[in-house]
């Protein structure tokens, strides 16, 4: 069984086989592919129209699929890696472990926010940027340069208290956990570490940093967190809901999985207790 461990937690030997396998994958071209799924479905969802990725019910589900698609994909490489996850709401600074140039590097300069330390760094010659929205070909980051503060463990806790899933209108503007997880209301958590990171980070080709992955390891470790806390409150919506994916409906671009199908994430993988 694989276990999804803290970041701050892996042993100098866990976080140099996760790299090594991040580096394969790109290598390969199929890191790329996912950079390419996602950048599709961000442009695609949209408030009044179908959404599947983003901006709906089904941003948790989706993501926890996709996550779990990548991780088989890293594993492939090493069989022994697992997707670490990043506690923001603890390690909330530019020190934090992850940014060591052991692992993920820092933040980029502040001239082009390009990384220049750790494996990921330009001059290393493995992460060309390939899916873009710009002509930069270089990993990009400002972490906290938006002058905006990572959540707190009291914002966490806040949305973990709401005992809907979802509700209409089923977007972007809609009350309940998901949305306010999502990061569309609220104190914001999702969305705001996206910003907080910044270069590819704060856009549609967001998994071009590598800390994508950590980020929504744990925004999935937070709603296990809430399945278990509201078990009486599933996932919304059931069923006859339009532009939406309901709890039986599959979930493009899979034609083999539903919400309903990963409510239990404890078939494919557990977290650590840290």
């Amino acid at each position: 069984m694989t276990v999804r461990k803290n970041q701050a937690n892996l042993t100098a030997d866990e976080k140099r086989r996760l790299v090594a396998a991040l580096i394969e994958l790109k290598r390969s071209g199929r890191y790329d592919g996912f950079v390419t799924t996602h950048n599709a479905f961000i442009l695609g969802d949209t408030d009044n129209g179908e959404r599947v990725g983003h901006r709906s019910p089904s941003f948790l589900p989706w993501h926890r699929r996709f996550l779990l698609e990548f991780e088989r994909a890293l594993q492939s490489v090493d069989a022994s890696v697992a997707l670490p996850y990043w506690d923001w709401s603890t390690d909330r600074t530019t020190r934090a472990a992850l940014w060591g140039p052991d692992f993920l590097g820092g933040t980029g300069r502040s001239v082009d926010g390009r990384v220049t330390d750790g494996p990921f760094a330009a001059s290393t010659g493995n992460w060309p940027i390939s899916v873009r929205v710009d002509t930069r070909t270089y990993l990009r980051r400002s972490l906290g340069g938006s002058g905006r503060q990572l959540p707190t463990p009291a914002e966490v806790e806040s949305v973990l208290a709401m005992s809907t899933y979802d509700m209409a209108p089923w977007n972007s503007a809609s009350d309940g956990f998901r949305n306010h997880l999502e990061g569309w209301r609220g104190v914001n958590l999702h969305n705001r570490v996206h910003v907080w990171v910044g270069g590819q980070m704060a856009t549609g080709v967001s998994p071009n940093d590598p800390v994508f992955w950590l980020h929504h390891a744990y925004v999935d470790k937070l709603w296990a967190e809430w399945q278990r806390r509201h078990a009486g409150s599933g996932y919304l919506p059931l069923a006859g809901t339009p532009d939406v994916v309901d709890r039986g409906e599959t979930m493009k671009p899979w034609n083999d999985s539903t919400p309903a199908d990963l409510l239990d994430h404890t078939r494919h993988y557990t977290f650590d207790t840290a």
